[in-house]
């Protein structure tokens, strides 16, 4: 199992203990975690020798085991008194909930000298904004099944709730701006193998209520996701296991479309420089019933870059996000268990924005998109509910030009 994975492993034990509503057995707790890991059933019955006489053992239980006793060092968990060996609950300590913004209240969390991060519901920040925003970036809640410890709404409830988030910001929206959104695929119908149509609706909506027209469907490619849907792919062996997750852009005006390619382009291949350098093509070609032509000198001049594929390819493990993990439980604030790649959120400002742009995101977690932004130059705004994400954004901006923690988060930290 990888150091990520690990990592992974420990924040689903905690959530496991978190979300049940009383004590676990170990099979109980394999259960929760396996199912909220996307962890193949079969892969907690593989045995491993500890030696030549001695008999095989689950490393997979075992690793769960050691997180046990972890927490229970942590002072997170306790046995239970009446069932005895084997069954554990979560401490008051451990339970400690998120904390949400008070309707209508909107606090300073933190700020650098290119942006702000406030606490507080979306709602009552963005319609007030008075200048442009260029790009709204947001990883939003999946509508899952099991809910992480923020919530989130159901898969039927799910489009009027973007629609409301997003609305006050699309009318913000400069002329040409875009609002980039990374969804989840593995949304299935109650107790069937059927996806959800939640995509198709909210793509649908968005354009005829908000006027925002789809631009671009970008497959983000996640080389270390865990095997899954669980029940349909391990389980009835119905779906294949999913590696993608969609990230759509939107834009209020296609003709003035702001995305510029020339932003991100990559380094050519040392072949493709050898081929460009040496002339280029040195006869007419013609491939595919004429659909290609090259003609003498086709690719004989050399460019800055090559234009990216719409296929992003990145882990989600991220250093950056292991830094701020590692801070929160020193802190003992939650972690957050869901947050995209930085660079992901990297690509997609340096692509549809120009520098001192303002960026946005409503459901700013650990401030993915707000550390991208500051790392690229661009203004930004953001909003959280959950004030103990705020302040464990904040670690991720200490160290930028005038970082400043605010009242009620400077007093928590």
């Amino acid at each position: 199992m990888s150091a990520l994975r690990q990592a992974e492993l420990f924040d689903h034990v905690l959530e496991a203990y978190g979300a049940a509503s009383a004590p676990l057995s170990n099979a109980q707790l394999y259960r929760e975690v396996g199912e909220r890991a996307g962890i193949d059933p079969e892969a907690w019955a593989e045995q491993i020798p500890l030696g030549p006489d001695q008999p095989g053992h689950s490393m997979l239980k075992r690793r769960v085991r050691w997180y046990q006793q972890t927490l229970r060092e942590l002072g997170l968990l306790q046995r239970d008194a009446d069932r005895g060996r084997g069954f554990w609950s979560i401490t008051p300590k451990g339970r400690r909930k998120l904390t949400p913004a008070e309707p209508g209240r909107v606090l300073l969390g933190f700020s650098t000298d290119l942006g702000l991060a406030l606490w507080a519901d979306a709602g009552d920040v963005f319609l007030h904004v008075d200048e442009p925003i260029a790009l709204c970036l947001s990883s939003l809640p999946y509508p899952l099944a099991r809910p992480r410890a923020y919530g989130n709404p159901t898969s039927h409830e799910y489009v009027d709730w973007t629609i409301r988030l997003l609305e006050p910001i699309a009318k913000h929206l400069m002329p040409g701006g875009s609002i980039c959104l990374n969804l989840s695929n593995d949304i299935f119908e109650p107790g069937s193998p059927a996806r959800s149509d939640y995509l198709e609706r909210l793509v649908i909506a968005l354009k005829d209520r908000l006027g925002l027209w789809k631009m671009a469907l970008d497959p983000w490619v996640n080389p270390t996701k865990p095997p899954g849907p669980i029940r349909w792919a391990s389980i009835t062996q119905q779906h294949l296991n999913v590696a993608w997750e969609p990230v759509y852009i939107f834009c209020n005006d296609p003709v003035l479309w702001m995305a510029k390619n020339q932003r991100v382009l990559e380094p050519h291949s040392e072949r493709h420089l050898a081929y460009v350098r040496g002339g280029g093509a040195k006869r007419a070609k013609t491939n595919g019933d004429g659909a290609y032509r090259l003609y003498p000198g086709s690719f004989g001049r050399e460019t800055a870059g090559r234009i990216p594929k719409n296929v992003r390819i990145l882990p989600h493990r991220c250093a950056d996000k292991e830094r701020a993990r590692k801070l929160a439980i020193e802190q003992s604030l939650p972690v957050h268990g869901a947050t995209m790649p930085l660079k992901l959120a990297q690509f997609y400002i340096e692509y549809l924005t120009e520098q001192g742009q303002l960026v946005v995101d409503p459901c700013a977690g650990w401030g993915t998109t707000a550390r991208a932004a500051e790392m690229a130059g661009r203004r930004w705004l953001t909003t959280e509910q959950m004030g103990e994400y705020v302040l464990g954004a904040s670690n991720r901006f200490v160290d930028a030009d005038g970082f400043e923690l605010f009242g009620a988060m400077r007093h928590a930290a």
